[in-house]
């Protein structure tokens, strides 16, 4: 949606007294967790879920959900804070992107209301997570492409497929399903529906996908076999779930952002700590240029990131078109995450690759954000085409 014949919202250069308010409390949270919950969680196979509940408890998971289900009636600019500041303490749930950020906000727009009434107030009070299964292993970025489809008979719709690289399967009580229910005769493309599934209905079943990265929340391969749901469950119109997707889309680079930024500043700070306590020929090793003016330059970027988070978050809660920004924060903080990880790595020497200073232990995660959810190159063609008018690559 772009709001006509208005001025875009200013983007604000210092915190709100709220804001500060706000982020303070969930680092009070955040912070009686940590990295060694987080990587304890992650090793044995467990799930965040007392970081989770304590954030819930105190209304952060649904901080920007209507008022009416029990949500915070505020937006993704108020959530976006909150995950960067879990992300700095080292502990960030990923259910905030895919469950809070990207469902909340779909189910909101375009759920029956009785779908609404259902589930609504289970994420804002952090009671249920949903999954959302897009990505298939012969469609790559080409959504369209997607081959899992959902035929209708009667009052329910029966779903056959695969989908590959789903996060959080694990403790989801529904997914969020991107089916093929069609095929536009001129291009050839699929028409694309969405629906509600639940994550323990009969012929769904799911195998996990071993990766290095060490995060608690799995990735999943998922299979549908003549898996039925209610015609009730479909979000928005048949045929037309792309223009629902891409409200969910936005707010998902947006958080991705959001948490690579923490993420980010978190191995920053780390490396700034160890520059100020290592002592090398009796000289703190930061105050030598070569290692100093590196994390310098990663304050920088970082800076650069957050503040184009802020204004994707900005626009994309005042009703703007937020896909150019909401693409360039994405990729920014992912090149500074990565930049602050390696320099962070490579100022603590050969302790950066040992578990006990927990910096490693993030790369793949961290490294996989330049891929995922949305590469660079294809964040780049966006760019090139809606912003630079440049002629359509593919």
């Amino acid at each position: 949606m772009t709001v006509e014949g208005n001025v875009p919202p200013m983007l604000p250069l210092t915190p709100t007294a709220e804001e500060l308010a706000l982020r303070q409390a969930v680092r009070t949270i955040a912070a009686k967790f940590g990295p060694n919950y987080f990587q304890r969680v992650a090793d044995e196979g467990g799930q965040l879920t007392d970081l989770w509940k304590a954030l819930a408890d105190n209304g952060f998971v649904g901080v920007h959900l209507p008022e009416q289900y029990g949500g915070g009636g505020c937006g993704i600019y108020e959530l976006a804070a909150i995950v960067e500041e879990t992300a700095i303490a080292g502990c960030a749930p990923q259910a905030f992107i895919y469950s809070a950020g990207m469902a909340g906000p779909l189910i909101t727009k375009h759920a029956t209301p009785a779908v609404r009434d259902e589930w609504l107030p289970r994420l804002a009070s952090g009671e249920s997570i949903i999954s959302f299964a897009l990505t298939e292993s012969d469609a790559g970025s080409n959504s369209h492409n997607i081959r899992t489809k959902a035929e209708r008979q009667g009052d329910k719709y029966v779903i056959n497929g695969a989908k590959q690289f789903i996060t959080g399967v694990e403790s989801a009580d529904a997914i969020i399903v991107a089916a093929r229910t069609g095929t536009n005769e001129e291009t050839g493309r699929g028409r694309i529906s969405l629906f509600l599934v639940d994550a323990d209905a009969p012929g769904l079943t799911r195998t996990k996908i071993p990766t290095a990265i060490g995060m608690p929340e799995k990735s999943w391969s998922l299979f549908f076999d003549d898996v039925e749901v209610d015609a009730s469950r479909l979000l928005g119109e048949e045929n037309r779930g792309f223009r629902a997707i891409f409200d969910g889309l936005n707010a998902e680079r947006v958080l991705v952002a959001a948490m690579t930024n923490g993420f980010a500043q978190y191995a920053l700070t780390k490396a700034v700590n160890y520059a100020k306590q290592r002592v090398v020929w009796d000289a703190p090793i930061g105050s030598h240029q070569g290692v100093a003016h590196p994390l310098a330059r990663i304050k920088v970027e970082i800076e650069h990131a957050r503040l184009m988070t802020q204004k994707a978050a900005i626009l994309l809660d005042a009703g703007y078109d937020a896909g150019e920004s909401a693409n360039m924060c994405k990729m920014m903080a992912a090149e500074a995450a990565i930049h602050s990880f390696d320099r962070a790595i490579h100022t603590h020497g050969g302790n950066g690759v040992t578990l006990e200073y927990q910096l490693v232990n993030y790369w793949f995660h961290v490294r996989l954000l330049k891929v995922a959810p949305v590469s660079e190159e294809l964040v780049l063609s966006y760019i090139a085409q809606n912003t630079l008018g440049l002629p359509k690559s593919y």
